[in-house]
């Protein structure tokens, strides 16, 4: 049987790069998908191809800082297919620069989308998780884990969904819905394309990068996780090793990084 047979999945930033992938892996478990994200044109796209494929499939598009379109999302996911089973908190992007040079329009706009956008998405999907014994998901980082340089902003909000998900994974306890904090290594999507503003540009050409995973196989094993209920979920070999050193030798790993900092 599938894993998510007749389950209704709801998830955000499913335009593009994990999301777009997890909503194919959640199908192809046996799901009925909402899909949300700001890029109308893009989720229609994917919901004809989903819906080709049998997949009942909800479009709600929403801007998760938007705490409005975010309770209409919930309330179409509903109206629509009579329950919520899975929440995927996946929108975000990475605000990146030295911290001198970022101000504090960066920080809010970094903050806004990854930690209060993930934040008012599980926060309003509960009552209706809570209703089918449901699963909340993060999608967090191995930067959550351990900091690099000129991504103060990015990892600040990596490691407060970190913390979002600990808390929630207590006092969710023993409710019967479960939270997922997910945290991957270097995965090879769209994020290096989207600017410090949130903006996509087609024509950047993302950084190569042979440690990179590709997403839909990423998406594989998030939405593994996911079923498993696992609190945590850190992948990739590199993203492990790094998870690692940034918890327990953050000594050595301050010392690698400004050494080559300075270089």
């Amino acid at each position: 049987m599938a894993r998510f047979d007749g389950e209704v999945v709801w998830i955000t930033g499913a335009s593009a790069g994990l999301g777009r992938d997890m909503a194919r892996e959640f199908a192809s478990e046996g799901a009925k998908l909402v899909l949300s994200a700001r890029r109308k044109e893009r989720l229609e796209e994917l919901a004809a191809e989903l819906e080709k494929a049998g997949t009942a499939t909800l479009i709600a598009p929403c801007d998760v800082v938007e705490e409005e379109q975010v309770i209409a999302a919930v309330a179409a996911a509903v109206e629509r297919f009579g329950q919520l089973d899975v929440a995927v908190a996946n929108a975000g992007f990475a605000v990146a620069d030295k911290f001198e040079r970022l101000d504090v329009a960066d920080w809010r706009r970094q903050l806004d989308v990854n930690v209060i956008g993930a934040v008012a998405t599980i926060r309003h999907a509960l009552p209706e998780l809570h209703k089918t014994g449901g699963r909340a998901a993060l999608v967090a980082s191995v930067a959550g884990h351990i900091a690099s340089p000129k991504m103060s902003a990015y990892s600040a909000s990596k490691y407060a969904l970190r913390a979002i998900g600990q808390v929630l994974s207590i006092e969710l306890a023993g409710s019967g819905v479960s939270c997922t904090t997910l945290c991957p290594g270097f995965i090879s999507t769209e994020i290096n394309q989207v600017d410090n503003n949130g903006r996509y540009h087609a024509d950047k050409a993302g950084k190569p990068n042979n440690l990179s995973w590709p997403s839909d196989k990423a998406a594989r094993v998030m939405v593994r996780a996911i079923h498993a209920r696992k609190r945590e979920y850190v992948f990739t070999a590199h993203g492990v090793v790094g998870a690692w050193f940034g918890r327990h030798m953050p000594g050595l790993t301050h010392f690698a990084q400004t050494r080559g900092t300075q270089k």
